[in-house]
């Protein structure tokens, strides 16, 4: 059995860390995933450095489950945040067939701060990235919404000094992907990720970014932007869900008339309460993408079966978060959350870091910093000479633990997306 492609059906992405979770991911399809079809494979670049695996590898181990399974339907597989062609090669040889450019390298993380006398200055040294500028100018586009995006003088140049450079970056890519398959006679689906920047991506930047990626004949079927608030990793939904509605619709009335594409969210783990509206705003069309969730379920297995070992893997995990935390969005300090020397207690030490509830810390104005400390320290805790093989062992010792916690953790997902739909 090989990857299939899976067109602008609503889809689910898997990320698995271990290369243990999908019989967990798969329980949780044949559960409650009805009209969703799955990405079993799914692996970033820096996920595959972090953990000391190949392309190869996440392949093989999440078809491997397919099979054990006697799993029937299509099984997408995502090559995540790609930067260059060489991760592009990689990935391809390996089988991929979704394919994430990740051109965030190249967005300038500032543009939205800058004065008009210094967004005019900037846009001097941008405007030869943007060809496109002149074909905005004065242009009005009705969304479905009732939106009004006016491009406006600012608004394209703020747009050029952004994305730019990411733009023709993207376009690059994309055509070398499609390339790359066409030559191998196999299939590919392009989504474009510019969700991990600073600034969220407003309508009509949305609207010129796709709309260059299709006129350049990069065929997209999901677009990832940046949305207003916070996705912060391991954590849900955080800020003004009422704004986040309205934009999303903008979105969504966006990927409809320049493209079709789904509407794809990135740090999509536990991000329950904007599930629903995502589902009903797209119509359907949209794209989830989640990773470390299975890997703090892989946690919880530990917390559940060797409780000694949890603790001391949180200790752990405090020492190399300062570290570790540098390439996330977090907010997670380690004055957030007691350490496990302060909290003796193995239940409380497992609310403390491995759920998401309001009141584990009332008062501290901020839910499940546990969470985001044991996330971000994935890559030293799998990487470890003690604690990978560790954590690898446990899991492969209790299978039917880690597939329960895992089915029970993404029918909730699953559930609330189709309560959408």
């Amino acid at each position: 059995m090989s990857a299939s492609c899976l067109g602008l059906a609503p889809s689910f992405g898997f990320g698995d860390r271990t290369g243990l979770a999908t019989p967990g991911h798969i329980a949780a399809m044949k559960a409650s995933g009805a009209g969703i079809l799955p990405i079993f494979a799914q692996q970033s670049i820096r996920e595959m450095a972090r953990t000391g695996r190949t392309a190869s590898q996440v392949m093989e181990d999440a078809f491997r489950a397919v099979r054990a399974a006697h799993w029937e339907g299509p099984v997408g597989a995502d090559a995540d945040h790609l930067k260059t062609e060489a991760d592009v090669d990689v990935t391809a040889e390996a089988g991929f067939v979704f394919f994430t450019i990740d051109p965030s390298a190249e967005v300038d993380q500032k543009a939205d701060n800058y004065s008009f006398d210094e967004l005019k200055y900037r846009f001097h040294d941008a405007r030869e990235f943007a060809p496109w500028v002149d074909a905005y100018a004065g242009k009005q586009v009705k969304l479905s919404t009732g939106t009004v995006i006016d491009m406006t003088e600012p608004v394209i140049m703020r747009a050029a000094v952004k994305y730019g450079k990411a733009i023709q970056l993207a376009i690059r890519l994309g055509r070398y992907i499609q390339a790359v398959q066409d030559r191998a006679g196999r299939g590919c689906e392009i989504e474009l990720s510019i969700d991990e920047t600073d600034q969220p991506t407003t309508a009509a930047e949305h609207f010129i970014i796709a709309q260059q990626l299709l006129t350049a004949g990069v065929r997209v079927v999901s677009l990832a932007p940046r949305f207003i608030g916070e996705f912060e990793k391991g954590v849900d939904f955080k800020g003004d869900l009422i704004a986040l509605e309205r934009s999303l619709a903008d979105h969504a009335a966006i990927a409809k008339v320049v493209g079709p594409y789904k509407l794809s969210l990135h740090s999509g783990s536990d991000k329950l309460t904007v599930y629903r509206q995502l589902a009903r705003l797209t119509g359907g069309m949209f794209h989830v993408k989640t990773a470390g969730t299975s890997y703090l379920e892989a946690l919880r297995v530990v917390s559940i079966v060797a409780p000694a070992e949890f603790r001391q893997l949180v200790t752990f995990a405090r020492e190399r978060y300062n570290v570790d935390r540098a390439t996330y969005h977090v907010s997670a300090t380690l004055e957030n959350v007691p350490s496990a020397d302060d909290t003796p207690d193995d239940h409380r030490l497992r609310q403390l870091y491995l759920e998401d509830w309001a009141d584990v810390l009332p008062g501290r104005g901020f839910t499940a910093p546990g969470r985001q400390i044991l996330h971000c320290t994935f890559g030293s805790t799998l990487q470890d000479p003690h604690w990978g093989p560790l954590v690898a062992q446990i899991l492969r010792e209790h299978p039917a633990v880690y597939s329960d916690v895992l089915q029970t953790h993404f029918v909730k997902h699953l559930e609330t997306l189709k309560a959408g739909m």
